[in-house]
């Protein structure tokens, strides 16, 4: 039987955005904590699925009975950096009625009257959920820098404004799980070749990606200040590399089991008489 290679350090601990982070320090091609190959990745993944799905369907349990615990997983990055594979290898293994996944595009006219937060806070998962956010109210403060669509005052503003929204999630019962999916510049050229290479991924492609490369250092520069700016305990920034897609997948697989962990979940107790039920369906 082969042998699983594990996480020798727990991605909580290895890829947090601790003080003094910066995001150019990061290697994009390297693994933390993890010295297995891809194959050994692609082993882990599949061989974690079952504990994470029965994980998930104990916090779907737990809210049947009144429980009010759930996940958010926030995932940010750069065009082709592979949050859809997160989210099919990853979340694919969970039972879907579980999941509440939702991608934020460029927001419509309506929303753009309201606050930055009105659409966000709209979507947030529901008691014993597992909520994926496909990029997120951090657009609002990313873009809008590199773009000077925001003053310094408003950046700020927002930054004080997502805390406490975080804050709040936390406190109603949710477990904020934020994650920088980071690649290269240079792998992102690879990957954007690719796309063009193959007309099976065509429809991936959008001429505005090209577009917003062109912004490569100022995006870095936004990142940079989103994550010092909302980095909290409660909610900490948690940034991969991810020019290897098997690494990175790994990674938020394994923090979302560590979170759901953390949420010390128990399967409800049945609000019945189990021998006599049992005794009964005998009889049936």
């Amino acid at each position: 039987m082969a042998v699983v290679v594990k996480f020798g350090q727990k991605p909580s601990q290895t890829l947090v955005a601790a003080k003094g982070f910066k995001l150019l320090d990061v290697d994009a091609d390297s693994t933390p904590g993890y010295a297995g190959v891809k194959e050994d990745g692609k082993a882990l993944l599949k061989n974690l699925d079952g504990e994470l799905t029965e994980l998930q369907e104990m916090l779907f349990a737990e809210a049947k009975f009144g429980g009010t615990k759930r996940i958010l997983l926030i995932l940010q990055a750069m065009d082709t950096a592979g949050k859809g594979g997160v989210v099919s290898h990853v979340m694919g293994a969970m039972n879907p009625q579980g999941v509440q996944l939702k991608a934020f595009k460029a927001p419509t006219d309506e929303e753009k009257s309201y606050d930055f937060l009105w659409r966000i806070e709209k979507e947030v998962p529901a008691a014993g959920m597992v909520g994926v956010f496909d990029r997120s109210h951090y657009e609002d403060v990313l873009i809008h820098r590199v773009y000077g669509w925001a003053s310094k005052k408003e950046l700020e503003r927002r930054y004080i404004a997502i805390n406490e929204f975080e804050a709040r999630l936390t406190d109603s019962g949710t477990r904020v799980v934020k994650v920088m999916l980071n690649i290269s510049r240079d792998e992102q050229k690879k990957r954007l070749l690719a796309r063009l290479s193959n007309p099976a991924k065509h429809w991936k492609y959008s001429t505005g990606d090209l577009k917003e490369r062109a912004f490569w250092d100022d995006y870095m520069d936004a990142y940079q200040a989103a994550i010092d700016a909302t980095n909290t305990k409660i909610a900490p920034w948690h940034v991969i590399p991810a020019n290897k897609k098997w690494y990175a997948r790994i990674a938020v697989q394994q923090l979302l089991l560590d979170a759901l962990k953390e949420l010390k979940l128990k399967w409800p107790k049945a609000d019945f008489d189990v021998e006599q039920e049992k005794a009964l369906v005998e009889r049936s």
